[in-house]
Parts: C-alpha cells; sequence; structure tokens
C-alpha cells in the first residue's frame, strides 16, 4: 500500500512524505506517532496488454485511436479468449501426441470440453475476429486444429444440428489434419514456398489421418472428415478425386472451415486476408467446389457479423458498411464522408481491412 497524504510528527515535521511504499520498517515508524488514522487511497490496478494498452471491459471503454483489432485486444473477453486458447492448444498438442506416438485413445471429452468452454467465452458474431487476433502466434497444426473446431462449432448452430451431430462435427473439425503429424517439420514449417515433390508429400496428409483414427473408437464421419476435408464437389480435390454426395457430409462441411482458416491466415508471402478478401476468393474460385447448402449460409452468415463496421476500401477511403449485397456478398454498400459506394458497381475497389 502507498501513504495518502504526508506524515507529520508533533513538531510538525515531515517525517513520511506522501506516495511512500509501505514496507515493514516504515510500518514501525509510524507506529510510535500514535496516529488515529492512515490514509491509503485505494486505486484500481490498470493491467495492460502485451502491447502496453490497459485492459478494458468492452470495445467503447478502449482508446478510440486504435484499429478495430487492436481495440478488440483490450478487452477482458479477448485476453481470457488468449489465455484459455494458447492453453488449450498445449492440451490438443499432448493429447494428438499421445494418439500419434503411443497409440493412446482419442480423450475425445477433452477436446469437446475444450472447444466449447473456449467458444463460450465470446459470441458467435466475433469468434472470427478472436481468431484473427491469435494470428500474431505461431500458426500451428495444432491451432488450426482449433480454429476449425471453432468454425464447425458456429457452422452446426447455423445448421439447426442437434447435439450429437455438432459434437460429432467439432471432433471432425479438430482431428482432421491429424495426418499432418507424420509429415517431416522441415515441410510443414518450411518458410518459403514447396516444391512439387513436397506438396505431393503433404497432399498425402488425408489418407495419413484416416490411418491413424480408423482404428480408434470414433464415429464414422469423424473419420471421413480426417480422410475426405481435401475433395471437392466438382472432383478437383485430393486424394480421390471424389465429387458432390460422394464426399461425406461432414467432410464437405470441414473442408469450407479449414480453407476459411487457412485464408485468414497470414503466410510468409502474405498477411492475413481479410474476411471479405476471402468471401470474394471463394466466389471467384467458384462455389461449385463446396456444398451448395452450406458455402452461401457461411458466408452469409460471415459477412453479416461486419454490418455498421469501419473499413479501409483499396483507394485509401474510410467508410462503414451499411448492406450486404446478397448477389455479390464480397461487396457491400459502404457510407464515406463523401456519400455512399455501391462496390459491386465499381471495379477493383476492394475492402483491404476491418478498421
Amino acid at each position: 500500500m502507498i501513504v495518502g497524504i504526508d506524515i507529520y510528527n508533533s513538531m510538525n515535521q515531515l517525517v513520511i512524505p506522501k506516495n511512500t511504499v509501505l514496507d515493514d520498517e516504515i510500518i514501525r515508524r509510524i507506529s510510535t506517532f500514535s496516529l488515529p488514522y492512515l490514509k491509503i487511497p485505494v486505486e484500481e490496478k490498470q493491467t495492460v496488454t502485451e502491447e502496453g494498452y490497459n485492459i478494458v471491459d468492452s470495445l467503447d471503454q478502449a482508446d478510440q485511436s486504435l484499429s478495430y483489432y487492436e481495440r478488440l485486444k483490450c478487452t477482458r473477453s479477448f485476453q481470457t479468449f488468449k489465455k484459455e486458447f494458447l492453453e488449450d492448444t498445449e492440451e490438443i498438442k499432448n493429447c494428438f501426441n499421445d494418439v500419434v506416438t503411443k497409440h493412446l485413445p482419442v480423450n475425445t471429452n477433452l477436446l469437446l470440453e475444450r472447444t466449447k468452454q473456449l467458444a463460450a467465452i465470446t459470441q458467435d458474431s466475433n469468434i472470427f475476429d478472436m481468431m484473427h487476433n491469435m494470428r500474431q502466434y505461431d500458426d500451428s497444426t495444432y491451432m488450426h486444429c482449433l480454429n476449425v473446431a471453432l468454425l464447425c462449432n458456429v457452422m452446426a448452430k447455423w445448421l439447426n444440428f442437434s447435439e450429437e451431430d455438432t459434437n460429432n462435427l467439432i471432433l471432425a473439425g479438430m482431428l482432421h489434419d491429424v495426418g499432418k503429424l507424420m509429415i517431416p517439420d522441415s515441410i510443414i514449417k518450411k518458410p518459403g514456398k514447396l516444391t512439387d515433390e513436397e506438396y505431393d508429400i503433404v497432399k498425402t496428409h488425408p489418407a495419413k489421418g484416416y490411418t491413424i483414427l480408423k482404428s480408434q473408437n470414433l464415429p464414422e464421419c469423424v473419420k471421413f472428415a480426417a480422410l475426405m476435408h481435401h475433395e471437392r464437389c466438382d472432383g478437383s480435390g485430393y486424394p480421390l478425386g471424389l465429387e458432390n454426395k460422394k464426399i461425406h457430409r461432414f467432410a464437405r462441411l470441414v473442408g469450407i472451415a479449414d480453407v476459411y482458416d487457412a485464408m485468414t491466415s497470414a503466410r510468409v508471402y502474405r498477411d492475413s486476408l481479410s474476411p471479405f478478401t476471402v468471401v470474394e476468393i471463394f466466389q471467384k474460385e467458384g462455389l461449385q467446389k463446396y456444398d451448395p447448402e452450406c458455402i452461401l449460409i457461411f458466408l452469409e452468415r460471415i459477412v453479416d457479423t461486419y454490418v455498421n463496421s469501419k473499413v479501409l476500401l483499396s483507394d485509401g477511403q474510410e467508410g462503414e458498411v451499411i448492406m450486404i449485397n446478397k448477389d455479390y456478398l464480397s461487396k457491400p454498400l459502404i457510407q464515406t464522408s463523401y456519400g455512399f459506394i455501391d462496390l459491386s458497381k465499381i471495379d477493383g475497389l476492394t475492402i483491404e481491412k476491418i478498421l
């Protein structure tokens, strides 16, 4: 504690100045003065982020000069999310290693509990932003699997899944990339572009994942998600080149979450992409690659969460998302200080990032 006022003796001499930090010796000195009371101001201890900003209860209380994602980092909910996320990643790492190296059963209760507890910290509407703010940390296979599990949890709610199907989809998302643990680190963690030979090795991870899981006491949908999450409805995927309904439904859902998380992750050759850029890439690459029942719902729900958000356009203008264009999801109506801009009618003008 800290002394709140100057302390004088009977001769009016200053003996303990204001703001002195109390320790045992100071307390003994004070006790000799027979003081009736001692003023100790109550000051709430400020906690700060890694960047040195004060942690607050809501976005509105954060420094408004900061960007949206910087303000989000200042909230207690994100700080709690980050702490739990990093702890969960370690638990998942240990669980996966037990399965792969020790051939132990998958601890499904642990994986489900961890995912659901983490999802409960935040609302579905900004789980995407929470994950985006974790991109500064090592984007390991374990973190990616946790991200995909969280996305699967949200997708299950959007599609009104039963509790059993929700749990199975979460597990499918969590375990979809377990086969990557059988790929050499020199390839998985290579900082540059992979060679054709290295990419061919990476493409073996779905089959390796299925081999790891096939003898486990898991629902078949979870095993098939590991095997088929890189298959595409137009037959352009791997490892089997399956089309449409031949791909298990859960694998089609996990495939969407997997691609979304990969595109919103930073890479050596680019920064993480904004949600609107990711939606645009999905549309340009062809929605026919993905489950038609789910892809539009997934993309629409994502962009809907950014209505009223401030954004930076590719020409340097700043504005606010006013309305989503259902025909061009990546090109909403923007209000700027100069008026309204319909991005769907202006070629080349895009949303660079959320502010």
